[in-house]
């Protein structure tokens, strides 16, 4: 149903609710994932958001402007089947977290990551039962093999739909602690894609911006809400 250049060739995108859910129907025939499964949602706030999608498009269907259906795809085609896969993978961000890896210099930089940075660590530490060590420089340091069994105990207890959002945020963040701080309340997505991109933006105002960097940044900053959005409505 999201193929690139195809036209638009329904008049009214509508959610409807199923015995299992919510699903979108256009001019009453039921979406389909790209994978041919059944497109049921676990909420009408979020049928009713990937149905507003389909409604918004005019000419050629856009993918790239449909992300909650993108999501809602990829949970259904990806996650659900592999599982075990996304959760290992997800859960292994833990041990080499954007947070554990702070500059060795200019001493302003240090000061920022470690007043952004540092609370968050704090709060996994606390919230999740997951201490783990920072150090300065790119050298991997090993994290505690008790906080990686606790980080992988909290994405194994994420719900499918949960766990598609967490994973996505993880991949925008660099980080699972600032993926689960927002899925638990601790932090708002732009607050931890801020976080994310501390080094990035410290650089760019002292050595000036590049537009490609720029436009890259922004793109991950609407990833980063989108998938928060997501979040809210699963």
């Amino acid at each position: 149903m999201l193929r690139p250049g195809a036209k638009r060739f329904y008049k009214v995108a509508e959610a409807r609710a199923r015995e299992d859910g919510f699903g979108i129907e256009l001019d009453g025939r039921a979406v389909r994932t790209p994978a041919g499964a059944p497109l049921t949602l676990p909420g009408a706030g979020l049928a009713e958001a990937i149905a507003a999608e389909w409604a918004a498009q005019e000419g050629e269907l856009m993918p790239a402007a449909m992300p909650m259906m993108q999501l809602a795809c990829t949970a259904i085609d990806r996650v659900i089947p592999n599982r075990a896969d996304v959760v290992e993978q997800t859960a292994a961000y833990g041990g080499s977290d954007l947070l554990c890896y702070r500059a060795e210099g200019p001493d302003e930089l240090i000061r920022l990551q470690a007043e952004s940075w540092q609370p968050v660590l704090d709060w996994a530490a606390e919230a999740l039962s997951a201490p783990l060590v920072p150090t300065r420089g790119i050298m991997h340091v090993a994290q505690p093999g008790e906080s990686l069994v606790s980080l992988m105990s909290a994405v194994a207890a994420l719900d499918d739909w949960r766990l598609t959002g967490v994973a996505h945020l993880t991949q925008v963040f660099g980080s699972l602690v600032l993926a689960l701080a927002v899925e638990r309340g601790r932090l708002e997505h732009e607050e931890a894609f801020a976080a994310s991109v501390l080094d990035e933006v410290y650089q760019a105002e002292r050595w000036g911006e590049d537009r490609e960097a720029l436009l890259g940044r922004k793109a991950h900053a609407d990833e980063a809400r989108f998938a928060a959005a997501f979040l809210s409505m699963v």
